[in-house]
């Protein structure tokens, strides 16, 4: 078995855990994921649940990351979080760096806007089945919260030490490189 890495690591908490999260709420509906997640008292877990569990547990997290693009990312934009212009044209010589900062800073920053996301919907899906208990919808919304400050800051943070890393593209040339004085004019 490969040991866990910062590279497989990132990738378990972006995707695997928040896409777990919402296997659990969904098996609320479904027998088949009550199955795969050994819930029912006469069904152990199996190696091909295992498998599903996993598999499905990529599949809902990328469709938790997919969301997290159009709202969480949205709203941390709307609210004056910007990507500085970088400049990739430096990227060759710093690769390891970039990716260093992937891992380090990125992947949090989609583990806790997946979160979000996942929590949201699977306790959606829970009340649907179970009905809707307040302590469950107060512990929702303080895990909100918290993640919510958490992606902002490592955004933010991601944001900062790229452009440290790579840069900032200049979107229109200084005076030095046209070689004209504004100045004088």
């Amino acid at each position: 078995m490969q040991d866990i890495t910062t590279k497989n690591f990132g990738l378990l908490i972006a995707y695997i855990l928040p896409g777990f999260l919402l296997l659990w709420g969904g098996s609320h509906h479904s027998q088949t994921l009550q199955t795969w997640l050994g819930q029912s008292s006469s069904d152990l877990p199996t190696v091909g649940g295992f498998l599903y569990v996993t598999l499905g547990s990529i599949a809902a997290g990328m469709m938790a990351s997919t969301l997290r693009w159009l709202l969480i990312d949205t709203l941390h934009h709307w609210t004056g979080l910007q990507q500085p212009p970088w400049d990739f044209s430096r990227l060759p010589d710093r690769v390891s760096a970039f990716d260093t900062l992937i891992e380090v800073h990125y992947k949090y920053y989609q583990h806790y806007g997946n979160m979000i996301v996942a929590l949201v919907g699977c306790f959606l899906l829970r009340w649907t089945a179970v009905g809707f208990r307040v302590g469950e919808a107060v512990t929702v919304l303080l895990f909100t919260c918290l993640y919510g400050v958490a992606s902002r800051d490592t955004l933010n943070k991601y944001y900062a030490r790229v452009a440290g890393v790579l840069g900032t593209s200049l979107m229109f040339p200084t005076d030095e490189e046209t070689g004209e004085d504004r100045k004088a004019a």
